[in-house]
């Protein structure tokens, strides 16, 4: 497939690294000589330097024959101009822009018509974000929550813990625990590596476990992974931004929230935003400010200002003064991977939740769901199962006898309404709705391959 990527930034770049290793031909478009040069450096891709939504800068990269077109630069008009400009003059048949402005996302329904911004898909990082946050409040306890088949299906990832009924145990053994509900456990990491999840296999402390469940039985299955946390109550958000005002809104209905903003001025607009949220102007990292607001009753301290330190260290100070559990906001990728599973108990990736939802257009085969987990390494996908015994490789087949690529576990099928855990003897159906979970992205096109129908498949 050949793709246009606009905007070199973290998220352009994510996305370049995620798609060249899959034989698409992508070409850069920035106008950071210096940017393009380091992904050339690091990726066999093209680059193109200029102002992504000029003509002459889209012709040179080629939209006259790409099969598609990712706006991601950091300005929304910039995105959408673009998305106009690959309609009107190149006919580019796909367009995926990012748009983070609320202004614009409230008359999205009316603005992003091919008949207006002729945008095919949006990509709205905050609205994302805060989903993301909002799901692992939903699930105390869950490092990752990742949604499919109209959140009939879910996939939890959750440390299994010292004292976990399972720790110590087999596999085998969930089901002599949890008769009446079926799960299955799609991968383990064990120290930062895969292992294959078989019966025989045994859970230790500090394993990551991932699983496939439906969407009600998840919290039933966590209870046996570790022991499960009370729902939260007591939430405080720190930054007033898009994310943390839409959080506030999306929550204070059910819980008790407080929300911290440097600012005094958009602390006054929040104040008057906000129905049942208490808005506070300070600084999350005052100490006194956090003892009088009694930090050490708040189940969740979410801190998702602009800026990584700042959402760090007060994260880190807020543990110390007796906060349950913290999360963090965190735009640079070397940092998760430096803070998560120390004193910080879920740093959460905006880079990764935009790239998920990019990803979900850019796949082929009839792919509908893609996350992207462990910081982009692994990852899980949701496939439509198309064709008969005749023209599909998985059709008819028991999934014992499909031939997946390593390290590729079914975890889950949906059939209309009914949600079926996937074993050695579930036969998939045309249009079920297949939840796999890869230890390796390198393996996605092979996974693509195989619910691509063909009428020469015999």
């Amino acid at each position: 497939m050949k793709i246009i990527i606009l905007g070199a930034g973290q998220v352009g770049g994510t996305l370049a690294e995620n798609l060249v290793g899959e034989n698409n031909d992508i070409t850069v478009v920035d106008k950071s000589s210096e940017r393009l040069r380091e992904l050339q450096d690091k990726y066999d891709l093209r680059v193109v330097q200029g102002f992504a939504s000029h003509p002459d800068t889209l012709r040179e990269a080629g939209a006259q024959d790409a099969d598609m077109l990712v706006a991601v630069t950091n300005s929304d008009e910039t995105n959408m101009i673009a998305c106009q400009i690959a309609f009107t003059v190149f006919n580019t048949p796909n367009r995926i822009a990012r748009i983070r402005s609320p202004e614009y996302l409230r008359e999205k329904e009316r603005l992003f018509q091919s008949d207006a911004i002729p945008v095919d898909h949006l990509i709205a990082p905050e609205e994302l974000v805060t989903g993301y946050i909002e799901r692992l409040i939903e699930y105390p306890g869950a490092l990752q929550v990742a949604s499919f088949a109209e959140k009939k299906v879910s996939l939890v990832a959750v440390k299994a813990y010292y004292g976990g009924p399972l720790v110590g145990n087999a596999l085998s053994a969930l089901r002599d625990h949890m008769p009446h509900i079926d799960t299955r456990v799609a991968a383990i990491f064990r120290q930062g590596r895969p292992i294959r999840p078989q019966g025989t296999t045994v859970i230790e402390a500090d394993d990551e476990v991932f699983f496939v469940a439906a969407s009600n039985h998840i919290r039933a299955v966590m209870s046996e992974l570790q022991r499960l946390e009370r729902p939260y109550k007591r939430i405080m958000i720190v930054g007033g931004g898009n994310i943390g005002a839409g959080l506030a809104r999306r929550l204070e209905q059910n819980y008790s929230v407080k929300l911290i903003e440097r600012n005094m001025k958009r602390a006054e607009e929040l104040s008057e935003l906000l129905e049942e949220s208490i808005v506070f102007c300070g600084d999350a990292a005052d100490q006194e400010l956090l003892s009088e607001e009694h930090i050490d009753q708040v189940d969740v301290f979410i801190a998702v200002t602009n800026e990584d330190e700042a959402n760090i260290m007060s994260a880190m100070l807020a543990k110390r003064m007796g906060a349950k559990k913290v999360m963090v906001l965190i735009q640079r990728g070397a940092y998760v991977d430096l803070v998560q599973g120390g004193v910080i108990d879920v740093a959460i990736s905006p880079q990764q939740a935009t790239i998920s939802a990019l990803l979900t257009h850019v796949r082929r085969a009839d792919i509908v769901n893609v996350s992207s987990l462990r910081r982009g390494a692994a990852e899980a996908i949701e496939a439509i199962a198309h064709g008969d015994e005749t023209t599909s490789k998985v059709v008819g087949r028991e999934v014992q006898n499909i031939k997946l690529p390593p390290g590729t576990t079914i975890g889950a099928i949906v059939r209309g309404e009914e949600v079926l855990i996937a074993h050695d003897k579930t036969v998939i159906e045309q249009d079920d709705h297949v939840v796999m979970f890869l230890v390796d992205k390198k393996y996605v096109q092979d996974v693509e391959r195989l619910f691509q129908p063909s009428p020469f498949f015999l």
